[in-house]
C-alpha cells in the first residue's frame, strides 16, 4: 500500500511539474511575441522572390513526412489568453491579461522533432524560441517553439534545412505566414498541403445577453439592445495525440440570420466572423470573442489549467444589436459554423420581441 501511495505521489509530482513548466513556458512566449500587451504582431521585410519552384504558391509541412497531412491542434484565429488573475468565473469575465488572435497553426509533433522551412528563403530574425524566413516577393513564414540552429542571414532550403528542434514541452511547431505585411491563413487551398478536412463544426449554443458580462436572457421576453452570443467550436482534422487530444479548435467562419417563426428572412445572411484569409488585430479581440471566452489549457496566472478545454464565445455584432428594428413578434436566429474547407453546421434559437410598454398579455 505504500508503495502505490509513493507511486501516485510521485506521478502526481511529476504532473505538477508539467504543468507548471508548461505555464511558465506559455506565459514567457506570449509576452516575447508582445501578446501581454496585446499588439499584433507584423511583418516588415520584402526581397526578390525565390527561386525554387513552388506549384501556385503551396507548400508542403514544417515536419517530415513533408507530403503526409499532420495533425493541426491549433486553428488561425482560436483565443489565445492569460489571465492575471485566479481561475474563477469573475476572472474569465471582468479580469485583465494579454489576449490575442492565433496568428497561425500548430502542427503537432513530438519535442525533438526536427523543423524544416516550407519555402525556400533568407534567416531574417533569429530568437531563443523561434525563426523567420524571408522567402521573398512579401512572403514570410515563422517557426515557433523550437531551438534554433540557423544563424541570421543564413540561406535555407525547403526540406533540407534544419531550422531547430522542437522545444519541450511544446509538443508543436507553430507556423506563421505573412504575405504583404499581414497574417494569413496556411490552410486556405493552395497554401499547406495536403490538408483534408471532412469533420463538421458545432453551434453548441446561442444565447441573448444584456450586457458583455451579464446572464443569459430569457428568449421569450426580449427588449432593447441585446448582445447575440454563440458558442461554437470545431474538432481538429486529424486527430492529436497526448495532452491535447479531443480540444477544440475554432471555426473558420460564423454567418447568421434572423428569420420570422414562419421562416420569411427579415436580417439577411451576415459575416460574424471571418478566419478565412486573416484575423483582426488583437486590440479588438473583445469585440469578436464574449466574455467568458478562454483558451484550451488557459493561464490563470501561476496556475495552468492542464487538460481542460476552451470555451469559445463569438459575439455576432460588435456592437449590441438593437431588437426596436424588428417589429413585435417571434423570430429565429439562425447561425452557421463553417470550416476552412466549407463543412458547416447550423442551429437556432427562437425569440420574442416585446418593446411596446407594459408586460405580456397586458
Amino acid at each position: 500500500m505504500a508503495t502505490n501511495t509513493h507511486t501516485s505521489v510521485r506521478a502526481g509530482a511529476a504532473k505538477l511539474a508539467f504543468a507548471t513548466a508548461v505555464a511558465t513556458a506559455t506565459f514567457t512566449v506570449l509576452a516575447s511575441v508582445g501578446v501581454l500587451k496585446a499588439g499584433p504582431e507584423r511583418a516588415s521585410a520584402t526581397s526578390p522572390a525565390a527561386t525554387h519552384t513552388q506549384a501556385a504558391g503551396g507548400f508542403g509541412w514544417p515536419v517530415k513526412p513533408f507530403n503526409r497531412e499532420h495533425p493541426v491542434r491549433g486553428n488561425f484565429g482560436d483565443p489565445r489568453s492569460v489571465f492575471m488573475g485566479p481561475p474563477t468565473l469573475a476572472t474569465v469575465l471582468h479580469g485583465t491579461g494579454g489576449f490575442s488572435f492565433h496568428q497561425g497553426v500548430d502542427v503537432s509533433a513530438p519535442n525533438g522533432t526536427a523543423v524544416y522551412p516550407v519555402a525556400d528563403g533568407t534567416v531574417t530574425l533569429v530568437t531563443p524560441a523561434w525563426v523567420r524566413v524571408d522567402s521573398g516577393g512579401g512572403r514570410m513564414f515563422e517557426y515557433w517553439h523550437i531551438r534554433p540552429r540557423v544563424r541570421l542571414g543564413q540561406h535555407v532550403d525547403r526540406d533540407r534545412t534544419i531550422l531547430g528542434r522542437i522545444v519541450k514541452p511544446a509538443g508543436h511547431v507553430h507556423l506563421t505566414e505573412y504575405e504583404g505585411g499581414r497574417v494569413v491563413n496556411p490552410l486556405v487551398r493552395g497554401r499547406l498541403t495536403p490538408y483534408s478536412d471532412t469533420t463538421k463544426p458545432s453551434v453548441r449554443s446561442i444565447s441573448l445577453r444584456q450586457t458583455d458580462t451579464g446572464p443569459a436572457l430569457l428568449p421569450g421576453f426580449v427588449r432593447g439592445k441585446v448582445e447575440l452570443v454563440v458558442d461554437a467550436s470545431d474538432m481538429p482534422s486529424k486527430a492529436v495525440s497526448g495532452e491535447w487530444r479531443n480540444l477544440p479548435v475554432t471555426p473558420a467562419l460564423l454567418t447568421w440570420e434572423i428569420r420570422s417563426w414562419a421562416g420569411r428572412t427579415v436580417v439577411a445572411r451576415r459575416v460574424a466572423v471571418d478566419y478565412r484569409t486573416t484575423v483582426p488585430s488583437n486590440s479588438a479581440f473583445w469585440t469578436v470573442y464574449a466574455r467568458g471566452t478562454y483558451q484550451n489549457m488557459s493561464v490563470f496566472g501561476p496556475h495552468y489549467s492542464y487538460l481542460q478545454r476552451g470555451c469559445f464565445l463569438f459575439k455576432l455584432t460588435p456592437q449590441p444589436f438593437d431588437t426596436h428594428r424588428l417589429p413585435d413578434g417571434v423570430y429565429d436566429l439562425v447561425v452557421t459554423a463553417s470550416d476552412i474547407r466549407g463543412n458547416s453546421d447550423s442551429s437556432s434559437l427562437r425569440f420574442t420581441v416585446h418593446n411596446r410598454n407594459g408586460w405580456v398579455g397586458s
